[in-house]
């Protein structure tokens, strides 16, 4: 098998190369949906997993980027990222297909401790392809359509990822309900379609063409100086160290919540997730076009604080208890979510691209992010997992006494339990995080009011119509009314494409 690359890539060679890469996105999206996330947490709840092994779990995909240093000596000594991407891939989804047989031949037991050894094992050789893999699409994408096609490419794995998730996720509670005792066969099949699909992504990256780099004979310690000396990449990894703790001190739990805490089905948790995947698909093409048009920092300025808020809103879910609004307020959460999420990343990764140099050291400066996101991002979990049965001991209620002629009014503003601790925590370091926020510097950034009054603009059409009469039912009918903004977007960005 021969691993060529090229000097220079010409235009046919780009556009295929763009396709490819867009394939092989849905591939390790069928992949990941299949036997991570939602469906990775069940089965390990079905092992009796503790909160720390759910913690656990949720900190490698994260701590396994730690081993990217090993990738980038691989990089540097023999300077073939299609080698290191297709064999460290091989090796990362051959698991995959492994993890399909604990559910059939291990007692609980023994399959928690295989799983995440096996899992484990996916995500080390995943780290190593993947600093090859992100090396080479910085190469491979031209700046200047950055935003746009990965708002593209994440879009359609979006829709799928939605799909399937949906399809499952009926599938799982249907066995449950109808067959349990074939639960494990399900779990089998979910992690062999998801290693097979695995590998045919390999073969997708196999067949995507690679611009040359030539071998660097640098000593690491001093290569991994480097982007920490530039300060303006040194203030973008501290803000994003920042945010990545935070968020992930939350985030990992919000299915283990919903399942354990709130009592619901796997469909239940599922339709959620898929709320947000929904809301991000919307509008992820917006936020790639602002992101192109103005600025990515921007776009975070705007996405960050919504984020942050869903994050707080958790804590209201139960107050204590559920309540008649819990529901709604899931889904407006998961709408938020889904909406500020996808202009997150987009802008995090755009902003990583962008500030890395070209060719040989843009792998270096890539991976330094990733090593240091990857340590702030999977501790944080782990703390969570540490400490979730001291915080399950412990309340915080916060209530205003009001004295009046008729006696004394005690009303509750905030009811703080278990969970809802990480929720609090989580929302107060990222405003810590947006303040180092400030301390980037970007090319063409714009103030965040313009990127505002343009969205205002836009959806002020919608505002009006809930500040009248009518306004209870658009809130009622408010997915439908996201759904026809964003297609009527998609049409604005159609003809600005073709100006």
């Amino acid at each position: 098998m021969k691993f060529r690359s090229f000097e220079s890539l010409s235009p046919a060679q780009i556009d295929s190369g763009l396709k490819l890469a867009v394939k092989d996105g849905v591939a390790a999206e069928v992949m990941a949906t299949l036997t991570g996330g939602t469906f990775l947490v069940a089965l390990a709840l079905g092992f009796g997993a503790s909160s720390f092994q759910i913690g656990l779990l949720a900190a490698i995909p994260t701590l396994a980027n730690l081993f990217q240093l090993l990738a980038l000596y691989l990089l540097h000594k023999y300077a073939n990222r299609k080698a290191i991407a297709v064999v460290c891939s091989v090796f990362a989804r051959l698991p995959l297909l492994l993890i399909g047989f604990l559910p059939l031949l291990f007692p609980a037991k023994t399959g928690i401790l295989l799983l995440i050894s096996l899992v484990f094992t996916h995500y080390f050789f995943g780290a190593l392809s993947g600093t090859s893999w992100s090396s080479w699409l910085k190469d491979l994408v031209p700046e200047e359509i950055l935003g746009s096609y990965f708002s593209h490419r994440s879009r359609i794995i979006q829709i799928v990822s939605v799909s399937l998730s949906l399809i499952v996720a009926f599938a799982l509670d249907y066995v449950k309900a109808y067959s349990p005792g074939d639960i494990n066969t399900v779990y089998s099949v979910m992690f062999f379609l998801g290693g097979a699909f695995g590998l045919y992504g390999v073969y997708l990256i196999f067949l995507t063409p690679e611009p040359r780099i030539q071998p660097v004979n640098k000593n690491m310690i001093k290569l991994f100086r480097q982007p920490l000396a530039e300060p303006n990449f040194r203030n973008f990894l501290i803000f994003n160290s920042c945010w990545a703790f935070a968020v992930n001190l939350a985030a990992p739990f919000f299915t283990v919540y919903m399942l354990k805490m709130l009592k619901f089905p796997l469909s239940y948790v599922v339709i959620f997730s898929i709320i947000n995947q929904v809301s991000s698909i919307l509008f992820i093409r917006m936020w790639g076009r602002y992101s192109d048009k103005y600025s990515n920092k921007t776009v975070l300025r705007i996405c960050a604080p919504i984020y942050l808020c869903c994050i707080f809103a958790w804590t209201f879910t139960t107050f204590p208890d559920q309540h008649a609004f819990t529901i709604p307020l899931l889904v407006l959460i998961h709408i938020g979510c889904g909406m500020a999420l996808g202009g997150i990343n987009l802008s995090l990764n755009n902003i990583g691209f962008k500030l890395a140099p070209g060719k040989e050291d843009a792998a270096v400066f890539l991976s330094a992010r990733s090593l240091v996101i990857a340590f702030f991002a999977g501790i944080a979990p782990i703390f969570g997992g540490m400490f979730a049965d001291f915080f399950s001991q412990h309340e915080l209620n916060w209530n205003i006494e009001w004295k009046g002629p008729l006696g004394n009014t005690i009303i509750q503003t905030l009811s703080l339990q278990s969970w809802d601790f990480f929720f609090f925590t989580a929302s107060f370091l990222g405003l810590f995080a947006l303040y180092r926020l400030t301390f980037v510097k970007e090319e063409g950034e714009v103030g965040r009011r313009v990127v505002v009054r343009e969205l205002s603009v836009e959806l002020g059409k919608e505002m009006r119509a809930l500040s009248t009469l009518a306004g209870l039912k658009a809130i009622m009918f408010l997915p439908f009314s996201l759904f026809s903004f964003a297609r009527n977007k998609q049409k604005d960005q159609k003809a600005y494409a073709q100006e």
